[in-house]
């Protein structure tokens, strides 16, 4: 069909949003010019567009029963087996549910979108059922991911119900810590890998930017959207890994570093004599830190000089102001794409027409239950971009170049920096709806949110339990040496620490 032109009225109204005074007479001539136009839009829609394959048979799958969803993790089973043999054949795989799984519903945490289901599987999916990995269904999401919970509930920390497994990526880390899976696709735009692996006391890698694609997951801003693998074992993150990582040829994101797989299970020797570990300062006592957590990192760090490794002061000042920028480009890069229905001009990327028309009537007809911090990012990015022009967003891009060169700076001293991943271990569950609560969420995110803006690999590594809950340590590393962040991990894990697993089906 060829879409409908403007009438005048509407031509009138969008003319004095944009400072325009036209005429009657004006405003017709450029009705009728657009009116011209129509018939291109009408084409595209006669034209088929590329279509991305679907090559393993699935049944839409099942809502699961409270009794076989006791932490809310799951939103959707289902059971997708992949290629015989192959990197993960006979392992189990949750999908966090802003990943597109063809004939699989996904709401992506948020009722705006319930109903959708996809018609292609993200790059990811595909080749996790090359690599012969079986998916048993979708990891619940924070609202959009960028809230704690889901419109489904929160979703329940193994280790104690009564707290929170993180967000935004908190069904695929509690999936993982229960067992229930072997491993799971996380999304990580300012730590939601990273966060909940630290609470879950699981192992969770955001890659370095554009190392693994991201086509046919819903975005949040193309700067700072990333995937990555969570596993209970660095073995599984690196087998992971191997298999999702490199170029599709349909993520633009991957322009940026042009960065290709490697065979990072080799990596994993247990030999780091020589490492050099700098414990970054401004990565302790920040916001609602707990003096356990920090005590934790700087104790597991020099646990790491007995297998040789060099340990020392460091300091990244820039580190403080990347929340800042961060928050600049977070919150009118989201409102950008949530306006414009999870997509955007200027992307050579391969978009998912049907999530988009979905995404959009879901957001006009049900704004209202669009979650808190949506709501937050909406109206304080659409008010910075009409008062400011987006100064600050192209500012806050211009400033993250000087951020990635002072950490690239300090790499140049040290093979990884360390810091611990969370200030604070696990949080109570917060009150529905409890603005001071969503507040005092930011914290979540002092130090993770820094490496969605400069694109440097980043892993949660569990290092201590403490009160009965696990505490994260986060190793970061150069751009493209995701390799060197799992030895790293692997060899903390197989010769210093390795987590107890969560009581079985632990009630509050």
């Amino acid at each position: 069909m060829t879409p409908k032109p403007p009438t005048t009225q509407q031509l009138a109204r969008l003319a004095a949003g944009l400072n325009l005074n036209l005429s009657p007479e004006q405003l017709e001539g450029f009705r009728s010019m657009i009116a011209a136009s129509m018939p291109a839009y009408g084409r595209l829609d006669q034209l088929p567009e590329p279509a991305v394959p679907v090559r393993y048979p699935r049944t839409p799958g099942w809502r699961p029963k409270a009794a076989e969803n006791y932490l809310g993790a799951w939103y959707w089973r289902t059971d997708i087996p992949g290629a015989q043999g192959g990197a993960l054949a006979g392992k189990t795989v949750a999908i966090k549910d802003n990943v597109c799984i063809a004939g699989v519903p996904m709401m992506n945490g948020s009722c705006v979108l319930e109903g959708y289901i996809p018609q292609a599987d993200a790059t990811v999916v595909s080749r996790i059922l090359d690599g012969g990995g079986r998916i048993l269904g979708k990891a619940t999401c924070g609202r959009l991911c960028y809230e704690l919970d889901a419109d489904t509930g929160p979703i329940l920390n193994p280790y104690d119900t009564a707290r929170h497994a993180g967000a935004s990526s908190g069904g695929s880390a509690a999936l993982v810590a229960a067992g229930e899976v072997d491993m799971a696709i996380g999304g990580d735009q300012g730590g939601s890998i990273r966060i909940p692996a630290s609470w879950c006391g699981i192992y969770g890698l955001k890659p370095s930017y554009g190392l693994v694609p991201y086509t046919g997951a819903f975005p949040l801003d193309p700067t700072l959207d990333h995937l990555g693998p969570m596993a209970r074992s660095v073995e599984d993150v690196a087998a992971l890994l191997e298999v999702i990582a490199g170029p599709d040829g349909l993520d633009s994101r991957q322009a940026r570093n042009r960065l290709g797989a490697q065979a990072y299970s080799q990596a994993l020797t247990g030999e780091v004599k020589g490492l050099r570990l700098g414990l970054l300062a401004e990565g302790f006592g920040t916001g609602g830190a707990e003096q356990d957590v920090d005590e934790a990192i700087t104790q597991a760090a020099h646990a790491l000089e007995r297998l040789g490794c060099v340990i020392g002061p460091a300091s990244v000042p820039w580190h403080r102001d990347g929340n800042a920028i961060f928050s600049a480009i977070g919150n009118e890069g989201i409102s950008a794409t949530i306006i414009g229905n999870g997509s955007g001009t200027g992307l050579d990327s391969y978009q998912m027409i049907s999530m988009l028309d979905a995404f959009a009537r879901g957001r006009v007809a049900r704004a209202d239950d669009l979650p808190d911090n949506i709501k937050f990012a909406l109206l304080a990015g659409q008010f910075m971009r009409e008062a400011y022009h987006g100064r600050y967003y192209a500012k806050a891009q211009n400033l993250a170049r000087a951020l990635r060169s002072a950490y690239d700076e300090a790499l140049e001293k040290w093979d990884l920096l360390v810091m611990p991943t969370t200030p604070m271990k696990a949080v109570t569950l917060p009150r529905p709806g409890n603005l001071d609560d969503l507040r005092g969420l930011y914290a979540l995110a002092n130090n993770t949110c820094q490496f969605d803006v400069t694109g440097h690999p980043a892993i949660s590594v569990p290092c201590a339990m403490s009160a009965g809950l696990p505490v994260g340590m986060m190793l970061v590393g150069r751009i493209g040496e995701d390799a060197t962040v799992l030895k790293a991990s692997h060899a903390f894990a197989r010769n210093i620490f390795s987590p107890p697993p969560p009581p079985k089906r632990a009630q509050t």
